[in-house]
């Protein structure tokens, strides 16, 4: 088709030369008729030798750039192919910062978006496989033990199952919980609303008074009033997530303290209590899903291991930072919002 295209411009270029040369030549006057015609044929000559070059030449630059093309788009045939049967292909080279250089790149972000996905389904599976095999085999144990008439029911085994199975219960809400944050993750506007920040930071803890009063722990709270433009709901589950870790983990006999005050551009919100202590290398972990420090620690004795995993999404979306400060004795989880 180029082919075709060339030569028809290059043919009607020596054809509108051509006479146009003529035409000059013979208004000039000074050219008998032989000389005439023997100019016209040399004319002529030379610009069929000159099309045919131009035609070859132009035929083979445009193959030789129709070919580096369209071999991205015969790459991106192939790789989706690969893709199509459940194969991850290997990363498309990028030959040019054209359309289609462009259009590459974004196919092996895509590659590699699907491929961390997978990834994580995968590792969710394994992990929820793991995290319910045990609580269940548990349950089902205890049951056919009654059902056998093994074991005799009474309230200490009933209280114990219930606890169990409200473990249970409580994973598949927090899992549902992530579900819901990744969700919100992957889009760019979420329910926000102007608040002064200190009254949903009073009113986490004011939810927890009766478990404190419970576990005889004192709590301080010191706050800043400031406005801010925030997802209420999520600072309240993230507050929600790190009181709870506080108290479970709590081993001291000094206040739980809750600080919340402005740093620069940012509003920094800390809860810091007395608990076993935190090394640096769980310290690098301590956010993953269903990560916990002590392994020891089973569903009775520790949580389920994805509290401060939806604390690290909730925050994230709100474009601030989350982490872990400790001492010897003391563990201080912080988090921060940007003012906008």
């Amino acid at each position: 088709m180029y082919t075709v295209i060339i030569a028809g411009s290059i043919g009607l270029s020596s054809w509108a030369l051509y006479h146009t040369a003529c035409f000059l030549v013979e208004g000039i006057g000074h050219f008998g008729e032989q000389k005439q015609l023997q100019f016209n044929a040399t004319l002529s000559q030379y610009l069929w030798v000159f099309s045919v070059i131009g035609i070859v030449a132009g035929s083979m630059m445009s193959f030789y750039f129709t070919k580096r093309q369209i071999q991205p788009i015969r790459s991106l045939i192939q790789s989706t192919k690969e893709l199509k049967q459940g194969e991850y292909p290997e990363p498309i080279e990028i030959e040019s910062e054209d359309e289609v250089g462009e259009l590459v790149e974004q196919y092996n972000g895509l590659i590699q978006q699907l491929q961390g996905k997978e990834a994580q389904r995968q590792k969710l599976v394994t992990d929820l496989s793991h995290e319910f095999r045990t609580p269940l085999a548990n349950l089902q144990g205890y049951l056919q033990a009654l059902e056998n008439g093994v074991i005799e029911g009474d309230r200490d085994l009933y209280r114990s199952l219930y606890e169990e199975s409200h473990r249970l219960t409580q994973l598949v809400e927090q899992l549902d919980q992530l579900k819901e944050w990744d969700q919100v993750q992957a889009q760019t506007l979420f329910k926000r609303e102007e608040v002064a920040i200190a009254e949903p930071i009073k009113q986490s803890v004011a939810m927890f008074e009766w478990a404190l009063k419970q576990a005889d722990i004192p709590i301080e709270v010191s706050v800043e009033e400031r406005n801010m433009f925030i997802h209420v709901e999520g600072i309240q589950q993230v507050l929600n997530n790190l009181l709870d870790n506080a108290i479970q983990y709590y081993e001291g006999n000094e206040a739980i303290v809750v600080t919340g005050k402005v740093v620069d551009e940012y509003y920094c919100v800390s809860i810091a209590g007395e608990s076993q202590h935190i090394s640096a290398t769980a310290q690098k972990h301590v956010f993953e899903r269903f990560y916990r420090v002590d392994p020891s620690r089973n569903r009775g004795t520790g949580g389920t291991g994805l509290g401060l995993a939806i604390a690290k999404e909730i925050i994230q979306q709100q474009h601030g930072e989350i982490g872990l400060q400790t001492t010897d004795r003391i563990n201080c989880f912080w988090f921060t919002i940007p003012f906008s």
